[in-house]
Order: C-alpha cells, then structure tokens, then sequence
C-alpha cells in the first residue's frame, strides 16, 4: 500500500532537515519542494504543514544569500498560516540583509506582539531603529509601513519559548526536530561580526574589518558584507579582490548598486574600461539618477 501525500512529504522533510543539518542547503531546498509539490494537492488541509516547509526552505534560501528567494518563501508560509514567528523572523533577516530596513522593523515588530520574549526581535528592532536613524534622520517613524495588529487567538497559538529554554513548549507543526532553526545562532554571530566590521572601517582600520568581514561571510553569505569588505579592498588597492567580492554579492542580488558601482570602481582600476562602463550602465537603468555613477561614467567615457 502506497504511504499518504502527507507521510511521504513528512519523510522528505525530515530528509531535508538531515541535510540542512550537514550545511547541505541546495539538496535540503530540493527535498523541501519535492514535498511542497506532494502537498500540493492536498490544499488547505495541509496548509500548516506547506507553511512549515516553505519556512524551512526560506531557510535555505538565507544560508544562501538569497535573500529574494527567502522574502518570497516566507511571505507564502505566511499566507498559509499567519503571524508565524520563524518565518517572520527569517524574513526580517533577509529583508535586513536587502538593506529594506523598514520593512525588517515592521516585522522584527511583529514579531513581538506574539512573543516579547524573543531576543533575536528584539535585538533586530534595535538594529533597524539605529539603522533607520541614520538613514532617514528623527522622522524615520513617519515613513514606517503600517504594523499589523496580531490578533489574540495568534498569541496565545504560537507558544514558542525564548533562547535557551526547553524545545518541548514549541510545536510541532512549526518546528521539525534538527532543522533550519540551529543555524540561528551562526547567523546571529555573523551579524555581530559584520557590524564590529562595519565600526572598524568608520575609523578607518579597512584591514582589520577585511577580517572580521570574511569571518561572517563563512558563517553567512550576505550581499551587503560582500559589497562591504569590497569597499575596504577598493581602499587597500586589492581590486581584483574587490571584483571578486561585487561579483559574489551580485550573484546573491543582481540589481544591487553598490555591487555595481564597486565593481566598476574597481574594473576602471584594473584599465578594464569596457566592463567598468557595462556596470555603470546596468546601475544607471536602476537608478538614473545616481550623481556618482554618472561622475563615473563621464571619467570612464574620457580615459
């Protein structure tokens, strides 16, 4: 006798969750669709299980650095079953990580209203705050995107206890023993190391935050620490690493522009001229209007 759709996907999660474990994020996101795709059929009864594995395979996705692919799968998961914590935490993440800082607050906020206990919202909203700050001056709150209000029945549903404490209280539709959920702390680490990385080029030591970028670039592959250490290589004269670094950050995101306008920096170093004014073009069809590419673009057209 055949097994059940839904046997047979829970055999392919736990698979997945086998090869997640092992850093094996590609095969793991495979297994994940292939038991979406047997789901599929089952529709709405199955919703809380699909919600689960487009999470676990948002997961995935972040390990990767895609974080577009993430925000996709994430915003699914919680199409299907809503105010779900792990997949508005991974959005958030990935939305951090596309520098979409308010739309990270907004769901770092809610977040919190299921669960205030949880550290990593809270040290997110922290982040996005100062971030915010910096970006969009005192009045960064006006620009905010309205934060939804969580419904009770979702707060008391989602009972899902804070760092540290017993794994028992979480359920299990929402967290499938060994899975993505382990590598929370190795991406919260890489944050840490990119930001000590972040506070070392402010004051100039562009050699030691080469460092402490690469450290977090082997624990998370994020665009923004690849457009980041690029920058420091750009200013130590290592251009073919600075290449190499806008080259990797485009393939995680290729529209980014400071991917772009790096690259061409660097391409225009190295007399590759041509290549350099192919980038600058490609930004520009993003932003039009950007001052610096098109400073650049007229010294390229001259040399």
């Amino acid at each position: 006798m055949a097994a059940s759709p839904s046997a047979s996907a829970s055999a392919l999660r736990r698979a997945g969750n086998e090869e997640f474990r092992r850093g094996q994020y590609g095969p793991a996101a495979a297994l994940y669709t292939r038991a979406l795709a047997l789901l599929e059929a089952a529709g709405e009864a199955a919703a809380e299980e699909r919600s689960v594995l487009l999470a676990n395979r948002a997961a995935c996705h972040l390990k990767d650095g895609a974080c577009r692919l993430c925000v996709a799968d994430c915003s699914g998961a919680l199409e299907l079953v809503p105010f779900g914590i792990k997949p508005l935490l991974r959005r958030a993440a990935a939305y951090e990580a596309l520098e979409r800082y308010q739309l990270a607050y907004v769901d770092y906020k809610t977040v919190l209203q299921v669960d205030c206990s949880i550290q990593a919202a809270h040290d997110g909203v922290n982040r996005m705050t100062k971030a915010l700050l910096e970006r969009d001056g005192v009045n960064w709150r006006q620009k905010l995107p309205p934060i939804p209000t969580v419904p009770v029945s979702a707060q008391t549903r989602w009972s899902v206890p804070s760092a540290g404490a017993p794994r028992a209280n979480t359920p299990p539709a929402t967290a499938p023993q060994g899975g993505p959920d382990q590598t929370a702390a190795g991406t919260e680490r890489a944050r840490t190391l990119k930001e000590e990385g972040n506070e070392l080029v402010k004051k100039g030591n562009h050699k030691k935050a080469v460092e402490k970028y690469s450290e977090s670039l082997k624990l998370n592959q994020e665009c923004a620490t690849y457009t980041n250490r690029a920058l420091c290589y750009l200013t130590l004269k290592q251009y073919k690493e600075a290449v190499q670094d806008c080259t990797e950050a485009l393939r995680l995101d290729p529209k980014n522009v400071k991917a772009l306008y790096r690259r061409a920096q660097a391409l225009k170093e190295l007399k590759d001229y041509k290549s350099s004014i192919a980038d600058i073009k490609s930004l520009l069809k993003t932003e039009p209007k950007n001052t610096a590419a098109l400073r650049l673009l007229q010294e390229l057209n001259r040399a």
